[in-house]
């Protein structure tokens, strides 16, 4: 029976009802006694809520992770956080390939709608590349964070918290463990520690660069001209929008948020504040103190993510920069939308519209829910409600704050913003037979 409903699932099905049921699962083992601290079961909304933020590497919690949840519970974010990040197709394809069973077509599309590339060849490869660079730079993150650590925390509980806080920064996933030291800080007391913030800010774009991106950067090495144009695109983006916003956030903060920080500490600080939004939801000053110009700011970098393919979510950069070819086309009255000597198809256009729109309408209208339902501050819900379907994690204190309702409001957005808007609407359509017969043209006016 099993089997023949998920012959009759497309791959993006499979994927969003997959995803789902890793949440249902994770809600149900959260709300076991012992994954409490005070051995009390969690309620379901509270599970529901974290188990659904880690498997979509979010960050955002109603419960201080550390205080809430014990070791059992923990190690369950952190599985989820790990499934979330590199999707449970691609874990799914590992164990097969460890067990040397022979991977089929079918499966080979699911690993090519998870990674959200055009190709079908190479997939077996693909993953292999994606499992050990992720073993390697979560290893690494780890050894580095707890040589950090470990001074302060001893041995054990130092190695434990460099690997949590090395997987979770890796997927951008935004737990953190650091509720010891004082509930929802985040990593507010390492800002001005130059190793553990530059670390965990690889990490996180290393991670949002995209596995299209490693597996180009393997095989080119430091050649850029025979990257892809996907490549070449996330990455002069990814490097813009880091140094880019680092400046922005340090021109309006220096004098406000940052200005009894010492010089490193406004560096570090101005950077992290860059990165994080993209989508890690980290955070190393308090988002809640920032001015509204950084948080409109902040709202924009949250929106916009990080490379498609990857653990990041957003948009994506490579839509943005669609669009904005598009723009300019327009503009200078140019045929054709042409980048780095190369010219996009008008599907990419169609495609980077339509998440842009949904996206937009999401967390628009999930802000004027928000607003309607408990009256929050319209600029902190904008940041909750764009931090949700960006699976950023950052809040300006609202989260803690959300009644039952507005809580699953925030869950779907995640949901959504894991899973893809667009794709998940797809996934509802892609079966049904389109009539060749197109209507009547007819123009209209705009603008």
């Amino acid at each position: 029976m099993f089997t023949k409903i998920t012959k009759r699932l497309s791959g993006m099905q499979m994927i969003a009802g997959g995803f789902f049921l890793i949440i249902l699962t994770g809600s149900l083992l959260l709300m076991l006694p012992f994954a409490s601290r005070s051995g009390e079961a969690a309620p379901f909304s509270t599970a529901l809520f974290t188990a659904a933020s880690a498997t979509c590497v979010t960050g955002l919690i109603v419960a201080d992770t550390f205080a809430q949840w014990s070791l059992f519970g923990q190690i369950v974010l952190l599985t989820l956080i790990q499934i979330g990040g590199l999707g449970f197709i691609t874990i799914g394809a590992t164990v097969s390939i460890l067990l040397r069973r022979k991977i089929g077509l079918k499966q080979r599309g699911l690993i090519r709608e998870s990674f959200n590339i055009i190709e079908l060849r190479g997939m077996v490869r693909l993953t292999k590349r994606v499992i050990l660079g992720t073993m390697l730079f979560e290893s690494l993150g780890a050894f580095i964070l707890s040589l950090c650590f470990i001074p302060k925390m001893g041995f054990l509980q130092g190695v434990y918290y460099g690997i949590f806080h090395s997987v979770s920064a890796f997927c951008n996933a935004g737990f953190d463990l650091m509720g010891r030291y004082a509930q929802f800080s985040s990593l507010t007391a390492y800002y001005d520690h130059p190793v553990v913030m530059i670390t965990i800010m690889l990490l996180i774009i290393i991670g949002g660069l995209g596995f299209i991106v490693w597996n180009d950067l393997y095989e080119h090495r430091l050649h850029f001209r025979k990257y892809t144009l996907h490549t070449k695109i996330v990455l002069s983006s990814t490097i813009i929008l880091i140094f880019g916003g680092a400046l922005i956030f340090y021109i309006i903060e220096c004098d406000g948020l940052f200005a009894d920080m010492t010089g490193t500490g406004k560096l570090l600080s101005s950077l992290f504040c860059s990165v994080t939004p993209r989508t890690a939801g980290f955070n190393s000053v308090d988002v809640g103190a920032m001015s509204d110009g950084s948080k409109l700011f902040t709202i924009i970098l949250m929106f916009i993510g990080g490379g498609s393919g990857s653990t990041a979510g957003g948009v994506k950069v490579t839509t943005i920069v669609v669009l904005l070819i598009y723009i300019r086309a327009t503009l200078t009255r140019t045929t054709g939308y042409n980048i780095f000597g190369r010219r996009l198809d008008d599907e990419a256009l169609h495609k980077a519209s339509a998440i842009f729109c949904i996206n937009l309408m999401l967390a628009m209208t999930a802000t004027v829910v928000l607003c309607g339902l408990q009256n929050f501050n319209g600029i902190d819900a904008l940041l909750e409600c764009f931090s949700a379907i960006g699976t950023v994690g950052m809040t300006a204190g609202l989260t803690t704050r959300l009644n039952i309702t507005s809580r699953f409001v925030i869950i779907l957005l995640m949901y959504l913003g894991r899973v893809g808007s667009l794709s998940f609407a797809m996934s509802f359509t892609d079966k049904k037979k389109i009539a060749h017969v197109m209507q009547p043209a007819e123009k209209i006016n705009i603008g």
